[in-house]
């Protein structure tokens, strides 16, 4: 069971145990493939190896985990994981232009061979991640840089990047190469600044509504918002972007940008079921619920958001409801979804939500612990 906690240093202490006890030995001993090197894409809430097909973003999501854990003090052990967990991400999904392909299946055999930026933002967060904690690696940085220049050909003209798939004009494969720039940018890495301004700015411009202040998801090739259908706002997303824009407001002294991360937060908070102390998956464009089932990663942004904001009794109450979660048989396992009758939905642990958890974590305990929590003034 969950304690309430009723302070955010009561939190803190139980996060912070929930991790070192629990998850990171969990995930360092099921949730890695003994004979691959890499990890496994799920857990069961029981934590056994949930089989399925390994997606890079979870492989880089991983490495990302392990590095933060070593970099923060978690333990020793937790480097060589990440170091190998890199290396079978280099083995099994790089391309010889340095990009990464979507997916493989168990046994490391191609199985998705299609390029998205969203995977290649998770590489590169991963590359800066290990850059941090294990500077000695190697030349990470022109690594990075070089699958960064592979993505040449997907400019825009107006700014940014065309993604594959349905959706090539979406600001979410923005959101992770933001986040991704700005942590190279802190290893003093040259060159990631004027990306992290160009994405900031394409946010400030383009992304975010000016008269209602809501991050809109999907546009047209000029950037217009779409509506109906693509009139999507995600509660999640809004507290995302709000921690993102207002670190680098911050570092840049941009207060546009933080009147922008303040009005997205607000936003976010009209997807928050106070009943269940949760962000729902998804409203419409005049916040109605869209869909009030509540995943685990929305709840981690919550809590970032209103942390970095200064929000301090909705971080306790984005902490309390986050908490449920990972309340499982195995712990240091998590669920992934709560439904609006407040019961969870059966189903495994997904590895991705691991780097939600540790960066939200380390937000509360040690803000700017994780290498994605930096930003250089």
């Amino acid at each position: 069971m969950v304690p309430p906690f009723t302070t955010l240093p009561d939190a803190a202490a139980w996060y912070a145990a929930w991790l070192r006890e629990a998850a990171l030995p969990l995930w360092a001993e099921a949730g890695v493939d003994p004979l691959r090197g890499v990890f496994q894409e799920a857990l069961s809430v029981a934590g056994r190896a949930h089989p399925a097909p390994r997606r890079s973003r979870a492989q880089a999501r991983q490495v990302f985990v392990f590095a933060c854990a070593a970099s923060a003090g978690y333990g020793d052990p937790y480097l060589p994981i990440a170091r190998r967990g890199f290396q079978g991400l280099l083995r099994d999904y790089r391309r010889p232009d340095g990009l990464f392909i979507n997916s493989v299946a168990i046994d490391g055999a191609p199985l998705d061979t299609r390029v998205d930026i969203y995977e290649q933002a998770f590489a590169l967060l991963a590359m800066a991640a290990l850059q941090v904690t294990d500077p000695m690696a190697g030349d990470l940085a022109g690594e990075a840089a070089r699958t960064l220049a592979a993505l040449d050909d997907r400019r825009v003209a107006r700014g940014g990047y065309r993604e594959s798939g349905a959706h090539p004009y979406q600001a979410n494969c923005h959101m992770h190469l933001f986040e991704s720039a700005l942590a190279w940018e802190a290893t003093g890495a040259p060159g990631w600044a004027g990306l992290s301004d160009e994405l900031a700015g394409l946010a400030l411009r383009h992304f975010i509504d000016a008269e209602t202040g809501v991050l809109r998801e999907f546009f047209d090739a000029d950037w217009r918002p779409l509506s109906g259908e693509g009139g999507l706002v995600e509660p999640g997303h809004q507290f995302e972007w709000a921690w993102l824009l207002e670190r680098w407001g911050r570092a840049r002294g941009v207060e546009a940008a933080r009147t922008a991360a303040r009005r997205l937060y607000r936003n976010g908070l009209k997807g928050v079921d106070a009943a269940r102390q949760v962000a729902v998956n998804a409203l419409w464009e005049d916040f109605t619920i869209r869909d009030g089932d509540a995943r685990l990663w929305p709840q981690t942004e919550h809590l970032k958001a209103a942390l970095i904001l200064g929000e301090a009794a909705d971080a306790l109450s984005a902490a309390q409801g986050l908490a449920r979660y990972l309340d499982t048989p195995a712990r240091g396992a998590w669920r992934d979804r709560l439904k609006a009758d407040g019961t969870f939905v059966a189903g495994p642990a997904p590895a991705t939500s691991f780097y939600h958890l540790i960066v939200a974590i380390l937000e509360l305990t040690e803000p700017g612990g994780a290498p994605a929590g930096g930003v250089a003034a």
